[in-house]
């Protein structure tokens, strides 16, 4: 097991935190002395995920916020509710994630795996940074996915109006996912925050079962080749919790080791102009 330290006094926002790898990440953290606050949508999940975790870890201050991602009001009220309970913030994991077989739109007017998966997590965390910046060292962690290799993001069809395909566009976010690490980390350099990307394993949990058709079928069909999720969440506790980590930024890792990713998750203008319409799509000021 790669190294970990305490986290005595951390303040950890972990969100998609009610099942799967963010109920297990937040498990591990409070075991570390973390205080993590859980996101979620389901008030009784997300309550029933907050009795879990302290259940895992006896003692523990646990909290938690409600919050539609597929939402940017909801994102931006979950940011100003972060802020009201805490000053600093030190690690936050963007791990929420969606996956489905037929397009949906948002009610911002997004296609839903885009909002969720990429834009979500773009705004948290630029709403967010001040609070990161004044840890004393802060860690922003991105889930991500080895289904970016596959992706191809088309920015004249980035709602994906023109097709779709659930599978691509799933991995056109983590592509994003990627690509939004790679820009934050440019962008934080000399400060003490780092932001690093992961690929969890393909993990046995109910993501993807919201989905219609074949496509539920075959997730569960695989499920017993599948990751635990305790085992699928040991990257994103190393990253939030390792020292080997610590002045360590911009990387992609899988299980606990730095993997270079695809060219296009490596570029340099593709992330910047990802980076620029998602700050117009958001309203984010760059």
């Amino acid at each position: 097991m790669a190294e970990q330290n305490r986290l005595d006094g951390k303040v950890c926002l972990i969100t998609g935190a009610t099942g799967g790898i963010g109920l297990e990440t937040a498990k591990a953290l409070a075991r570390l002395g973390a205080t993590p606050l859980l996101v979620g949508r389901d008030p009784g999940r997300t309550q029933a995920a907050v009795a879990a975790v302290r259940e895992a870890a006896p003692g523990a201050t646990v909290e938690s916020f409600l919050a539609d991602l597929a939402s940017l009001q909801s994102v931006r009220e979950l940011a100003a509710a972060v802020r009201a309970r805490t000053a600093r913030l030190d690690v936050l994991i963007n791990n929420a994630g969606l996956i489905i077989d037929r397009r949906q739109v948002t009610v911002d007017g997004f296609e839903a795996t885009l909002a969720t998966n990429h834009l979500a997590p773009f705004l948290l965390t630029n709403l967010l940074l001040d609070l990161l910046r004044a840890s004393p060292s802060a860690r922003i962690i991105n889930v991500s996915s080895q289904g970016h290799r596959l992706a191809r993001l088309d920015f004249n069809d980035l709602q994906s109006e023109r097709g779709y395909d659930g599978i691509r566009v799933y991995g056109n976010s983590k592509l994003a996912n990627i690509l939004f690490t790679h820009a934050l980390a440019k962008r934080l350099k000399g400060s003490r925050v780092t932001t690093n990307a992961l690929h969890p394993g393909v993990v046995r949990t109910g993501f993807g079962l919201n989905s219609q058709g074949i496509f539920k079928h075959l997730i569960k069909l695989g499920a017993p080749f599948m990751l635990s999720a305790e085992r699928g969440a040991r990257t994103s506790v190393y990253l939030a919790s390792s020292p080997e980590v610590a002045d360590v930024s911009g990387q992609y890792f899988i299980k606990c080791r730095p993997v270079k990713p695809s060219s296009a998750a490596r570029d340099d203008a593709l992330a910047e102009r990802l980076w620029q319409v998602s700050a117009q799509l958001t309203g984010v000021q760059t």
